[in-house]
């Protein structure tokens, strides 16, 4: 049985504004295993990126903070750790790829010295075999002429290159887990193959988990093994990816798959969801999807669904929605 590497539990974060404080993550709970990749799907503004944030830590400072909830790391609990603890788990055994590489990386070192620094901080090495390892890590992520373009700077290199060495400083201490934050953002179709490809090919090289956080249900649908669907800083479905590709059991899931465009469907109209996510500031009553579900009845404007075991008669073991419909749209 594949180890549990993380354990997400009742995550809440809020943003203390000048308006009042946004709940932007309200109660997420998620689970990841060693060899096996989450896929962390919604609209931007869902809550996608700031739960990985603060599952990394860096939301520990105003106005974010995280306000409840357990974010277990192979059983400790990251949130009750200190900060210099934390900080060597960070990078070393959870890692992260941020969503703009060009933002991320220092634009004033060269990427060889950058990675050559994770070498150097968190295993002692000598500048020399740093710089060594961090040319291989590059080679390692297809770079071209690795030992040639260690000493480019970020604004030297394409989109997708960018992105490589993003991949190649969160696999740089080879981490037990890492969250890829949108890693195919702004990227165009074949470079986000190859980008893919890559991920999926070092987790299964590594052996660690993976949490790939994207808006693109295309992306995912050949590495994922398992989907948490979000909307309004919570998850409303969890599911086996051929499972929810197939028969999704909340409204909002198959509104993002109707969304997604179809060779057999031209010059047809582009589906798209009506309305739009609600402000964290002003969240509606009862199910937060109510005001732009097809499917909504009173009860949903009232009461907010929980998170309801789809059972396995349905043929769907495993799977939850927070639908109060969850049988019908299932069946739908």
């Amino acid at each position: 049985m594949a180890a549990r590497l993380l354990d997400v539990r009742d995550l809440r974060v809020e943003f203390r504004t000048r308006d009042g404080i946004a709940e932007a993550v309200g109660g997420v709970s998620y689970a990841v295993d060693a060899g096996r990749t989450l896929a962390v799907l919604g609209e931007s503004g869902s809550g996608k990126s700031v739960t990985a944030q603060a599952v990394m830590g860096i939301l520990d400072s105003p106005p974010g903070r995280v306000t409840g909830g357990q974010v277990l790391f192979r059983g400790r609990d990251l949130l009750t750790m200190g900060a210099e603890e934390r900080r060597r788990i960070r990078g070393a055994a959870l890692a992260m790829i941020f969503q703009d590489a060009l933002s991320a990386l220092n634009p004033v070192l060269p990427v060889g010295a950058q990675l050559a620094e994770m070498y150097e901080v968190h295993r002692g090495m000598s500048r020399r075999d740093a710089r060594r390892r961090a040319v291989e890590l590059m080679d390692r992520v297809r770079i071209p002429a690795a030992g040639q373009r260690a000493g480019d700077y970020p604004h030297q290199f394409s989109g997708g290159m960018r992105q490589r060495i993003m991949i190649a400083m969160a696999m740089a201490l080879e981490p037990d887990l890492i969250i890829a934050d949108e890693p195919t953002t702004a990227l165009d179709v074949t470079v986000q193959a190859q980008v893919m490809e890559l991920l999926a090919e070092l987790r299964r090289e590594y052996a660690m988990g993976l949490v790939l956080i994207t808006h693109d249900l295309g992306v995912v649908a050949d590495v994922a093994d398992t989907i948490a669907v979000m909307y309004a800083g919570r998850i409303v479905e969890t599911a086996p990816v051929r499972d929810l590709y197939r028969r999704p059991a909340h409204p909002y899931t198959r509104g993002l798959l109707d969304s997604v465009p179809r060779v057999d469907d031209r010059g047809e109209r582009l589906y798209a969801i009506k309305g739009a996510p609600p402000s964290p500031l002003a969240l509606p009553s009862g199910c937060p999807f109510h005001p732009r579900c097809p499917r909504a009845q009173e009860v949903c404007r009232v009461e907010r669904p929980p998170l309801y075991e789809v059972t396995a008669d349905a043929g769907a073991d495993g799977r939850t929605s927070a639908c109060h419909f969850w049988k019908e749209e299932l069946h739908a």
